[in-house]
């Protein structure tokens, strides 16, 4: 009988664990996206990377891409900048503010040629919204076609400031 009530305790915390596992995982679906008025992104990118035994790194092109994922607001990218591996500013990409529609994008590039970058180059995006908007999406894509080997690879940008 002893058995039997063992059986039955560990059926009912087997059932309160899922019970808890999907009220956790509604409560994460109910949060929906993140939400703001503005923030400061860092977005990594790499102008060149090392692949097996080269002893020379490829030289990668860098596309920034920004994508409102707001269907119904616009933002404003303030800044989009650009630094080398020693935190300097290379590049300002705005002179003013640039509005970005709903659903919009938008990208900037350093060309694979560009010798002003570094292993440790980044993106730094500002951006706001007149109400609280979703947060959009900023990614540094990386490309190589030379030779005859090619390369990409993505890097998401995370938030550093509200």
């Amino acid at each position: 009988m002893a058995w039997m009530r063992k059986d039955r305790l560990a059926k009912m915390r087997f059932a309160v664990l899922i019970v808890a596992l999907l009220l956790g995982s509604a409560s994460i679906v109910a949060a929906g996206p993140e939400k703001s008025e503005g923030q400061t992104l860092y977005v990594p990118v790499y102008s060149n990377i090392y692949s097996g035994n080269i002893r020379k790194p490829a030289a990668l092109a860098i596309n920034v891409s920004v994508r409102n994922t707001d269907p119904i607001n616009a933002i404003d990218l303030v800044t989009v900048d650009y630094y080398d591996s020693k935190g300097h500013l290379i590049r300002h990409y705005l002179d003013k503010p640039f509005s970005l529609a709903p659903l919009a994008s938008a990208r900037y590039i350093v060309k694979d040629s560009d010798k002003t970058r570094g292993p440790g180059a980044k993106f730094i995006v500002r951006w706001k919204g007149d109400v609280h908007v979703n947060a959009p999406l900023a990614e540094g894509i990386m490309i190589s076609t030379a030779s005859q080997m090619g390369i990409s690879f993505t890097c998401r940008g995370v938030v550093i400031e509200d």
